[in-house]
This record gives C-alpha cells, sequence and structure tokens, in this order.
C-alpha cells in the first residue's frame, strides 16, 4: 500500500465509527442552495435555474438517500456557486462519504444512485425544454456550438424533426432544454469509469480486478478526444490528480446481486445515451 493510498483510507477511517453522528448542517446547505439559486438565475434565467438545480439536487440527493438506506453516514448534498459569466453559474454539487464504504454492493448502490436519479429527472426536463425550443435555418456567424450526445439527437428527431448535427439548421435551445443538456453532460462526466468518480465506484463495483486497466484505457482515450475539445485535457490532469484508485472499503470480498449487477448495467447505458465527445465547439 503506497503513502497515498494511507493518506485515503486514512480519511475515511476517521469517521469510520457508526456510533459518531454526523452533524447535518442546514445552515450551510440552505446557503450555497440560496447562492447557487442567485448565480444560476443570472446565468440563465429562472426557468433555466430551477430546471438545473432540481436535475443536480436529484443526482446529489440519491446519493445522500442511498448513503442513508445503508447507513453510511454522509453530509447532506452542497451546491457549489460560480460567477454567472461562467455558461451554468455553478460547478455543480457534492456531498462527503463520512465512512468508509461496507462492501461492493452498497458501492455500487451509492454510486449508481445518483447518475440514475439525476438522469430521471434531466429526461423529461430535456424533451419538454426541446418542445420550447426554435429551429432556425443557419446563419453564417460566429458562437458557440453545444454537442450532441445519443439522447440529444434521439429526441430532437422525435420532438423536432430535426438532426441537430445539421449545418443547415440551428436549434435554439428554451432555457429548460439548456439546464437539461448541462444536466446530461454533467451526469456522462460524474459516470466517467476512473477512480473516486460515480463511474470509477461502479467498475470498481461491477469489475473488482479490472477497474484499474478500465480507467487507464479510458484516461488515454482522452488525450485523441483533447484535440477536439481542450477541455478533455484538463479532466485527463485531474484524473491524474485523484489517481485511479476508488475508495477503500471495509470488505474487498463478496459477489454482487443481481439487483446491483442491474444497477451497474443501467447506468453504463445512461454513460453510453449522455456522454457528448466534443461537449463545445466554435461554429
Amino acid at each position: 500500500m503506497d503513502q497515498k493510498e494511507d493518506s485515503i483510507q486514512d480519511s475515511y477511517l476517521e469517521f469510520d465509527d457508526p456510533a459518531v453522528p454526523v452533524k447535518k448542517n442546514w445552515r450551510l446547505f440552505s446557503i450555497l442552495l440560496i447562492a447557487t439559486m442567485v448565480t444560476t438565475y443570472l446565468a440563465g434565467g429562472l426557468l433555466f435555474s430551477l430546471s438545473l438545480l432540481l436535475i443536480l439536487g436529484a443526482h446529489e440527493f440519491g446519493h445522500y438517500w442511498a448513503s442513508r438506506r445503508n447507513s453510511v453516514a454522509s453530509t447532506l448534498p452542497y451546491f457549489i456557486p460560480a460567477p454567472p459569466m461562467f455558461i451554468a453559474g455553478t460547478f455543480g454539487a457534492f456531498i462527503q462519504i463520512k465512512q468508509r464504504i461496507p462492501n461492493r454492493r452498497v458501492l455500487m448502490e451509492i454510486g449508481a444512485a445518483g447518475p440514475i436519479a439525476g438522469f430521471v429527472v434531466a429526461v423529461p426536463m430535456l424533451a419538454l425544454g426541446l418542445y420550447l425550443s426554435r429551429v432556425t435555418p443557419s446563419v453564417a456567424m460566429g458562437g458557440v456550438n453545444f454537442g450532441s450526445s445519443f439522447i440529444l439527437n434521439l429526441f430532437s428527431e422525435l420532438i423536432l424533426g430535426v438532426d441537430p448535427s445539421s449545418p443547415f439548421i440551428n436549434i435554439h435551445l428554451h432555457p429548460i432544454a439548456f439546464a437539461g443538456w448541462i444536466g446530461m453532460l454533467v451526469t456522462a462526466l460524474n459516470l466517467m469509469p476512473v477512480g473516486q468518480l460515480d463511474g470509477g465506484h461502479i467498475i470498481y463495483a461491477l469489475f473488482p480486478d479490472k477497474h484499474k486497466l478500465i480507467g487507464k484505457l479510458f484516461f488515454v482515450a482522452l488525450f485523441p478526444l483533447g484535440y477536439f475539445w481542450p477541455g478533455w485535457f484538463f479532466w485527463a490532469v485531474m484524473i491524474v490528480l485523484m489517481g485511479f484508485k476508488t475508495a477503500p472499503l471495509k470488505e474487498e470480498s463478496g459477489d454482487l446481486e443481481t439487483f446491483h449487477k442491474v444497477l451497474g448495467v443501467v447506468s453504463m447505458l445512461i454513460f453510453m445515451l449522455t456522454f457528448i465527445p466534443i461537449p463545445f465547439s466554435q461554429i
């Protein structure tokens, strides 16, 4: 065990006594939520703010309730406000797990609950938002093009009757659709099969002997993607800083039940549906 792994495990062991309650800091939760409501409102308006916070909130409360269900101590979800000039007015949200997770079954439940809950809320948001969006002929002008995922392509064709990758049309996303788009992007980023990300936890729960290899292969794949969107280089740096290890468990052995395997498969399908190879590009 190397020094880095020691420090990670120590941070979990410090809170490893289930008899020690974790204080729920509702005041901090409320302050951060209100601040994020303000910054997202300034970034995209009321409908955008409410829609995005519902998606992010569903994601993090999915983790929270899965932790509660399995008697794993965690903090409340905390939203992170960002300057309104940032594309969404928020850097997302997070919870902190305050003790070592018991086993791979619990790791799967906590890791998968967030992305699945966020996706379930983001789907109707995206559908409603696209229904309210406008389609116009393409005009030669500068700007930012938002990339398409499989689910965005599918919904655009079903709801708007257009191919979003067509160079001859522009889809003017309604604020609710834009929130749905960001929600799908956040879901895909969290489901990347690396380290401490949700996807890393899920892959470890499914393939404990191969998760490091899978994570490193995905890490290598970010570099050719970075040629098309430099943001992938940033994520490569973040992965190096996080490392390829997942959360330490109390029990490494034990097989997954069918329910947990289904959660893993559903999560991987959501990743494939929501992943955007080139999230942003210049028109």
